[in-house]
């Protein structure tokens, strides 16, 4: 038979030895990979001598739907020495999988994705018969730690079997049949030479099968096009053992690269004695005491672990379990991560940490001179260079004037394509926002250039790219308030005025049924600020911004009228909603299709329903306040504080009070509300006291550090003591311990005073 096929496992050792093995003996005419077809005229870029890991990246969008995808290749990458190994040897090297854009590739985004998942039926009956926590520790007692003879015939028996017990889906079918037509037209141009064919194991015996029947084909197979009005491309990008690894979220081939690096390089045994003292030397190095003898103990029980497991050599989990065994002595919370996969959970052991780092590596693949780039990566070069943003350290800039405000929307375009090494340290966080000034940290980053190349799917341009990557963002959002509110405050950042434009309408459209008053709040907040802010945004005025603002005002002025409910914590984000709207009719009334009068009387109406949540109850007496002043419905704020004096209410009305009419109450100064306050809190029971203060804390966090220094003289001036106001603010111990055990103390008291065993109880 002239075709070999060769399944394999993606990026594993033994197979990669295997393929290298099989060509040199058979010298082929041809070597076929799975792999992106479309990618053929290319691949000589791709064997330009860079340095390893590196990927193909894929990227496709029409107006059904945006796609991207990775083709990752490392040294140990049985794929990658396929196409080595045949070159060196003289056969003609091709890709005959489907392109990374085809619909068959539309629920994944890495095309070397192994099938476990499709026949976990069968490895899961492996495991239990091999008595192993998993494929991965499967795998390795079946193949990655085994001699090489006979290798190809222990693989075979492996994917018939699993592939026996599974169905391919309709994805793994097109790819098939497509592949199938690759090996006919090899198998008929080598006439009678040798053909290699390499694919992962799971499509192995289909391809058998169906290249065994199917007729033989004339020339190379056509290779499928992108639909008509699609744009898309693929680039190679340097790539990291930390994307790869299984313990990062990469769900394909092994775990702990590093480690199966080693063995492809110096086999199993001097792989587990390297990577044994790299852990140690990453635990001495974060100064966490490991001892020569630790070391022995390690090694002793790794060689223990192996003899016992029937091990030629130590395999990936007799390391792990062994260094375990010797450097961790306390009890673990959580599963060895090994014994699955996924990324590493937050809270494992330092040690743990240090041999998953340790196996991960660090490794960072790299680029060959000239090899191409998108043009989005020259583009923002030489942005860069022209605005003096490619160096490294703080850039302040004044988002008031030229040329800073280019700088700023460069900068931000670079942020929400998470291109690395631009970081935020200050600056507006919000539409409602004030602050004019920004702060950045430049710092060089080798993720930068795969970024880059990556966010070139986006478009040709750095202003091009990122309004696609928040075109995005708007539809993923949906209906979701909050989501289109933080994609317009990005977009009015990057100076995507168009965007902004559409998404006020999608905020327009959906504010008449959104059932959420903090998220209308948000929006609010948002457009607000965009709306009032011209100078650093360019949207000032915006007749359709404007729109959303009386919407979002009416909206959230229905909703809280009808809110009912008992005593309850205040809820903030309501609060925050009831401000914006405060706002808006002070400083967009132009735009409200409500005068204040209408707004008012909804105020007054919530203010004194008491079948309202007292936090609603206090901002809405506040907001009369701050929008009338101490008349009408907030004519007397002394008698509404009086009114809301009961334990269970008096702080959450205040929360809401303070959250509206903060500078009035400080305004109004101690012969108002807060003298009233002062009475009210000093009349209460130790036990009323206890109750009341959570909600009186969470209430004048509102107030600043320095209003609440003012308070605190205030008080002093009252009872007429000298003294600092400012030592009143602090406590000699947290106050939500003070607060414990004070209530600690007064049940104690209360039981004593019960049983009669306290003679003089306190009053």
């Amino acid at each position: 038979m002239t075709v070999t096929y060769v399944g394999v496992r993606h990026h594993s050792p033994a197979c990669a030895r295997l393929v290298r093995r099989t060509i040199a003996e058979l010298r082929p005419a041809h070597v076929l990979v799975e792999g992106p077809a479309d990618f053929n005229d290319r691949l000589d870029e791709l064997l330009l001598g860079h340095t390893l890991p590196v990927a193909i990246f894929s990227h496709h969008r029409d107006g059904e739907r945006r796609h991207a995808s990775w083709t990752p290749f490392c040294a140990y990458s049985p794929e990658w020495v396929a196409l080595t190994e045949g070159r060196a040897a003289g056969a003609e090297v091709r890709f005959i999988d489907l392109p990374a854009w085809h619909p068959a590739f539309a629920g994944r985004s890495n095309r070397y994705t192994d099938a476990e998942e499709r026949y976990a039926e069968a490895t899961g009956r492996l495991c239990r018969e091999f008595a192993v926590d998993n494929t991965d520790a499967l795998w390795d007692h079946l193949v990655e730690i085994q001699d090489d003879d006979g290798m190809a015939d222990r693989l075979a028996a492996y994917f018939d079997l699993v592939r026996g017990e599974s169905a391919a889906g309709e994805d793994d079918t097109a790819r098939e049949a497509y592949m199938a037509r690759w090996i006919k037209a090899a198998e008929a141009d080598a006439a009678g030479r040798p053909v290699v064919v390499v694919t992962g194991g799971f499509h192995r015996p289909a391809l058998r099968a169906l290249a065994g029947r199917a007729a033989p084909e004339k020339g190379w197979p056509e290779v499928p096009r992108p639909p008509d009005g699609a744009t898309g491309g693929s680039y190679l990008v340097p790539y990291s053992f930390k994307r790869l690894d299984a313990f990062t979220g990469y769900q394909s081939g092994m775990p702990s690269p590093e480690y199966y690096q080693r063995v492809w390089e110096d086999g199993p045994q001097a792989a587990a004695d390297a990577l044994t003292e790299a852990v140690v030397r990453s635990l001495r190095e974060r100064r966490q005491p490991v001892s020569t003898a630790d070391l022995i103990a390690a090694r002793t029980l790794t060689e223990g672990l192996t003899r016992l497991r029937g091990h030629r050599a130590p395999a990936r989990t007799d390391l792990l379990d062994g260094l375990v065994a010797a450097l961790v002595t306390d009890d673990l919370e959580q599963r060895l991560p090994w014994t699955g996969r996924g990324p590493l959970r937050s809270g494992a052991h330092p040690a743990v940490v240090a041999m998953v780092r340790a196996l991960s590596g660090d490794r960072v693949g790299r680029l060959a001179p000239g090899t191409p780039a998108p043009p989005l990566v020259h583009d923002v070069t030489a942005e860069l260079e022209r605005l003096g943003l490619d160096g490294a350290g703080h850039v302040t800039l004044d988002l008031t004037g030229e040329p800073d405000l280019t700088r700023g929307r460069t900068l931000h375009r670079l942020r929400v394509l998470d291109v690395p090494g631009f970081r935020r340290e200050s600056g507006p966080a919000g539409g409602a926002d004030p602050v004019l000034e920004e702060v950045w940290s430049l710092t060089p980053d080798g993720d930068r250039l795969p970024a880059l190349i990556e966010a070139g799917a986006y478009g040709a341009t750095l202003r091009e790219a990122a309004a696609a990557a928040l075109d995005g963002r708007i539809a993923a959002a949906g209906p979701d308030m909050r989501a289109l509110a933080a994609v317009l405050f990005d977009a009015a950042l990057c100076g995507s005025a168009d965007l902004s434009d559409r998404i006020a309408l999608a905020l327009r459209r959906g504010i008449a049924h959104a059932p959420d008053i903090g998220a209308l709040g948000h929006v609010l907040g948002t457009v607000l600020g965009l709306w009032r802010h011209d100078r650093v945004l360019g949207t000032a005025g915006s007749p359709l911004f404007g729109a959303v603002i009386d919407g979002c005002v009416r909206r959230v002025l229905w909703q809280v009228e009808g809110v009912r409910g008992g005593p309850a914590p205040a809820d903030l984000e309501r609060l925050r909603a009831l401000a914006a709207v405060r706002d808006a009719v002070l400083h967009a009334a132009e735009v409200i299709d409500l005068d204040r009068a209408a707004v008012l009387a909804t105020a007054a109406r919530v203010s004194a329903d008491t079948d309202a949540p007292p936090d609603l109850r206090g901002a809405a007496f506040g907001l009369c306040w701050s929008l009338a002043g101490a008349t009408g419905a907030a004519a007397d704020p002394e008698r509404a504080v009086r009114g809301a004096a009961s334990p269970g209410v008096l702080g959450d009305w205040l929360a809401g009070l303070f959250a509206l009419a903060r500078d009035e109450v400080i305004t109004a100064g101690n012969g108002s509300v807060l003298a009233v306050l002062d009475e009210l809190v000093g009349r209460l029971t130790e036990t009323d006291f206890l109750v009341a203060l959570p909600a009186l804390r969470q209430a004048f966090a509102f107030f600043p550090p320095r209003e609440r220094e003012t308070i605190a003289r205030g008080l002093l001036e009252r009872r007429g003591l000298r003294g600092s106001a400012r030592s009143l603010l602090r406590t000699a111990a947290p106050p939500e311990l003070l607060a414990a055990a004070a209530e600690l103390d007064l049940r104690a008291t209360t039981l004593l005073t019960t049983e009669g065993l306290l003679k003089d109880p306190p009053p």
